[in-house]
């Protein structure tokens, strides 16, 4: 399912990152790899903030909805 859709403060494993070859290698960056944990810390007027490698990221709900957990 897509990060959007995850309940606030549980941990979960990425699975795949989806997207055009740029918002990939974007996410990438930011921490957004699969096998990693992410966390979402809470989620305001469509932007989430996650806790990713021990940092905290806030994402748009469409780069959100191409990281599927």
């Amino acid at each position: 399912m897509p990060l959007t859709m995850v309940k606030s403060g549980e941990p979960n494993i990425i699975k795949r990152v989806g997207g055009k070859e740029e918002t990939k290698r974007f996410l990438e960056n930011l921490g957004f790899v699969a096998g990693g944990i992410v966390t979402v810390i809470s989620q305001i007027g469509g932007n989430i903030i996650v806790n990713v490698k021990d940092s905290r990221v806030a994402i748009g709900k469409d780069m959100a909805n191409k990281i599927m957990v």
